[in-house]
């Protein structure tokens, strides 16, 4: 009887035993999926702990998912469906305004800015939309309609002002906004290559109209240089004179404190040239000028083409 009671005794022990062993080791694997996750609390033991491990590696919905897909970076979707004749470059289309832009195999379609057209011809390091006179179109005319505003024909570009009399203005347009400017005394403003020319050398300008002189027939307008060709002291001012070349008239001013002397057929000091009353002009450049033809800032690039 004693023996049968000790042996209950014994069975009752290690079963209580058995309890408090396995109540100690579940809070332990809580602990340790906390320390992972950093989201679970110690009272969450019944949380699993794949499902806490996958909040640290991969922020997924569970630890199996986290872990089977592969993390490999996106690849960008290709901007349009177009084909790179190269891996990178920028290559022309069948208008002239448009161009193909490929970086690492991956082609997109634009369109220069209205008034500009692109040059395959400039270099990588450079915005590719440039003024019509620098661009070769042979093959790919057609341009995207123009978007003229009520000061300019095109959003960007230089065009004249006035007409065959009056050649001295033109316009500079940007982003469809016109800004007017002289051409120096005595120029005049050339279409075909962007720059304050000789009246002569304009095709749209009429030399005698818009300087208001008309050279003499005759042996005395003709030479082989401008150093022989006969001047002209202007009749309304003896600081100015004229050198006719091929029929045609050349201004040019001979500075403040100098008139042009008529005997000696040059520039002179004003206190030796009889009839001149000594009134002075400002000095021009009579040279043609040329001027920065890239298009605005507004629209230079500062990407690294390839």
């Amino acid at each position: 009887m004693r023996a049968a009671i000790l042996i209950v005794v014994l069975i009752a022990l290690v079963i209580t035993q058995a309890q408090r062993f396995g109540y100690q080791q579940q809070p332990q694997k809580t602990q340790q999926s906390s320390s992972f996750g950093q989201q679970s609390s110690y009272s969450s033991r019944n949380t699993p702990q794949k499902t806490q491990q996958s909040s640290f590696f991969g922020q997924q919905s569970s630890f199996s998912s986290s872990r089977n897909t592969p993390q490999v970076p996106q690849q960008q979707q290709p901007k349009s469906n177009v084909h790179c004749p190269e891996k990178n470059g920028r290559f022309p289309t069948r208008t002239c305004d448009g161009y193909i832009e490929c970086e690492d195999g991956v082609g997109e379609e634009k369109v220069c800015p209205d008034g500009l057209l692109f040059n395959p011809a400039v270099g990588i390091f450079h915005f590719p939309c440039q003024y019509p006179i620098d661009v070769d179109c042979t093959g790919r005319e057609s341009t995207q309609p123009p978007q003229a505003t009520e000061d300019c024909p095109h959003q960007y570009g230089y065009y004249r002002l006035g007409d065959a009399a009056n050649c001295g203005q033109f316009k500079n347009c940007v982003d469809g906004r016109g800004y007017t400017f002289d051409c120096p005394e005595g120029l005049a403003f050339n279409e075909e290559s962007y720059r304050c020319d000789w009246p002569d050398q304009v095709k749209t300008c009429d030399p005698e109209a818009y300087l208001g002189f008309t050279c003499p027939p005759g042996p005395d307008a003709r030479g082989v240089g401008e150093e022989d060709y006969k001047s002209f002291r202007s009749p309304r001012d003896c600081q100015r004179y004229f050198i006719c070349i091929d029929t045609k008239p050349r201004l040019y001013n001979c500075g403040e404190g100098h008139a042009f002397n008529e005997i000696m057929n040059t520039c002179d000091g004003i206190e030796n040239v009889t009839g001149c009353s000594g009134s002075s002009s400002s000095h021009f450049d009579r040279k043609p000028q040329q001027f920065d033809r890239r298009p605005s800032s507004q629209y230079q690039s500062n990407k690294r083409y390839f």
